[in-house]
């Protein structure tokens, strides 16, 4: 991997590159999403009120992966928690360090924000992503749960 990388917040500039990222992740996931649900994510992003943030990572100014995190209020601390929800980096750029970068960005940006907590999820087949996250946060033994209103 060549070139200077960049973690920074999203711009509306950033849109064009963003959405074949975003369109990758949701394919590793087998996921599909409304266009007007993604259209809503975006303008979130945008929207100092909101609770929901994005970073990209570049390199030599092309997007190459994003962090989407949120800033929420807990029960069981005095302060918010930050939940890292989406973490996607291309495969053409994949293990040189940009999702560890991606991570310890949101991370940079929850205790700016007075977070006591940073937390994620991801697939249980996704051990490559596993491998990382192992290093850099403890593994809960939380089982997750989900119910979906349709």
């Amino acid at each position: 991997m060549g070139g200077i990388l960049n973690v920074r917040p999203v711009t509306d500039a950033d849109r064009a590159e963003w959405d074949p990222l975003w369109q990758g992740y949701l394919t590793f996931y087998e996921t599909v999403l409304p266009a007007d649900v993604t259209e809503a994510t975006w303008k979130r992003f945008l929207d100092p009120a909101e609770p929901l943030h994005a970073l990209v990572a570049e390199i030599d100014g092309h997007l190459v992966g994003f962090a989407h995190y949120l800033l929420h209020r807990s029960t069981w601390a005095p302060d918010s928690y930050c939940y890292l929800e989406d973490l996607f980096v291309s495969s053409v750029v994949r293990g040189h360090g940009l999702g560890r970068a991606l991570i310890k960005a949101v991370e940079a940006a929850a205790l700016d924000a007075n977070a006591s907590r940073l937390y994620w999820l991801t697939h249980e087949d996704n051990t490559q992503a596993q491998t990382l996250y192992n290093k850099l946060a403890e593994r809960t033994r939380f089982v997750h749960y989900r119910k979906k209103f349709e």
